[in-house]
């Protein structure tokens, strides 16, 4: 259903309030009027700025600024009217307007009247709560966003200096790259291109992309990676790879007309500098969709209440760009100590951690979450629950063919030929070694050769692997324990350790 359309069903229920959340207020005052029209009702439409912009039946009520007045005069109005407050949530904290809406409230139900406040920014107080219908109004569809661009390409027709070459199929691609954005800037992003390059063509793609990267900046809750790393990149956890390769074309049109529902995520536990967060690059770059880092942290606010009206702005901003992975970096750290924080946040982290699980396991738009955890004891279970994501894997420490692979990789990205190392050396030198780990073992050969002005050897990395204690020496009792809980609670990501490896870790 439409956002038209549920207004309009509320209207004729005699909804007295309702909340329509949108940053596009003329589109969504556009809507109102024709809705107004069909419903045969006059359209009032005030700001603290200008008052009422449409003619009331009183002139001298027509400039009143004041909020509270103007729900007074509202209430007292004897016509048919639907009327629109633009911005009025800075108000709602005093005393007096949530006085009179809740008033405002009751007196409506029994009148041809109805309340809608147009405001980008959620903010009800909780005394308000039971009071106010919310709704969000939707960007623009497909066929919205293909009006828009045919209104653009026929304005231009005329000029000469602009080219427009684009087929029926050509359109649908830059419409879909173009969903996500507000009518408004779709439109800046058309004209964008058509300003600075003369043409508008399926090319232009890459441009539209742009200013749904502007929407990630603004929000300052996320940020767009533009990552260089692909599958190939990943060593080892043959597994999880091929559980995401079979749904590299889950996000088509050819697997929604199969039956195939879009995949909704995974939540990666294991050791840490074994892979995940290199994973959740990988799969963005494979599958050339947009990847965006949600960190917890940026949740948080001191502000009462700001904190879940970032999470709501930062799912909304990840849905907005969908399709879209969405990658959080060591979940862990934000939720854990949630069952407490009623007497260390007011409930505030569970508040947002209510918040977040209900959109995972809800959420309509697909947007791929991976999520990373190192700490399994601070994962709450209802994290964990069936529906919440497809499937838990778990990390290990790369076995000895998985880490020659490692080896092959790394080499060959720093510019030499992994032929000419001895890794069958290196392989038995980093046993219990994590990719992070063997990674920066490299590094330092390389820093070895570069002193001496050599190339690195592999007598190089090998030394450097026996001056290294890896991680699973300094903690085998928490590997050994991770192991124990993702033995019955999670896939195994990587092949099995053969079994010399797991008792030099004890």
């Amino acid at each position: 259903m439409k956002t038209t359309e549920e207004i309009d069903l509320l209207i004729r229920a005699r909804y007295p309030i309702i909340y329509l959340l949108t940053w596009e207020e003329k589109r969504a005052i556009d809507e109102l009027e024709k809705l107004a029209s069909k419903q045969g009702k006059e359209l009032r439409v005030w700001s603290q700025s200008a008052g009422f912009t449409t003619k009331m039946k009183d002139e001298a009520m027509q400039k009143v600024r004041d909020p509270q007045t103007v729900l007074e005069m509202i209430v007292g109005q004897d016509e048919v009217a639907i009327y629109v407050l633009k911005d009025f949530h800075p108000y709602m904290t005093e005393a007096g307007v949530i006085r009179l809406l809740r008033d405002a409230a009751e007196a409506l139900k029994t009148s041809y009247k109805t309340l809608i406040i147009v405001s980008p920014v959620l903010r009800i107080p909780p005394e308000l709560e039971k009071d106010l219908t919310v709704l969000d109004f939707r960007l623009p569809d497909e066929g919205e966003m293909l009006k828009l661009l045919d209104e653009m390409i026929h304005a231009v027709s005329e000029n000469p200096r602009v080219r427009v070459n684009l087929t029926r199929e050509d359109k649908e691609r830059l419409v879909k790259a173009a969903l996500g954005l507000t009518a408004v800037e779709a439109e800046n992003a058309f004209s964008r291109v058509l300003v600075a390059k003369g043409r508008l063509s399926v090319d232009d793609i890459e441009d539209i992309l742009e200013e749904k990267k502007q929407i990630v900046r603004k929000s300052g809750l996320l940020d767009y990676y533009e990552p260089d790393d692909d599958m190939e990149d990943v060593g080892g956890l043959k597994h999880l790879k091929d559980w995401l390769t079979k749904r590299g074309s889950a996000f088509s049109d050819q697997a929604r007309s199969y039956g195939l529902p879009e995949p909704r995520g995974i939540l990666l536990v294991g050791v840490q500098g074994c892979g995940k967060s290199l994973t959740a690059k990988a799969v963005s770059n494979y599958w050339k969709l947009p990847l965006l880092r949600l960190d917890v942290g940026k949740l948080f606010s001191s502000l009462v209440g700001s904190s879940e009206e970032n999470v709501r702005r930062a799912v909304s901003v990840a849905e907005s760009i969908a399709p879209c992975v969405l990658w959080i970096d060591e979940i862990e750290k934000g939720v854990g100590g949630f069952e407490s924080s009623g007497s260390s946040d007011a409930g505030t982290t569970s508040r947002v951690f209510g918040h977040f699980i209900t959109w995972l396991q809800e959420k309509k738009r697909p947007v791929f979450v991976i999520a990373t955890a190192n700490n399994i004891d601070l994962l709450p279970p209802e994290l964990m629950r069936k529906g919440r994501f497809d499937e838990i894997f778990f990390v290990d420490l790369p076995n000895p063919e998985e880490r020659r692979e490692i080896f092959e990789i790394h080499i060959r990205r720093f510019g030499r030929n992994p032929e000419k190392y001895q890794i069958a050396g290196m392989v038995d030198a980093s046993r219990n070694f994590s990719g992070a780990e063997i990674r920066e073992a490299i590094i330092s050969a390389m820093y070895d050769g570069f002193a001496e002005k050599r190339d690195f050897t592999s007598e190089d990395i090998v030394k450097n692997l026996v001056t290294t204690v890896p991680l699973a020496r300094t903690m085998p009792e928490a590997i050994m324990e991770l192991r124990s809980w993702a033995g019955v609670r999670a896939r195994r990501a990587n092949e099995v350790m053969v079994e010399e490896e797991i008792e030099a870790v004890e």
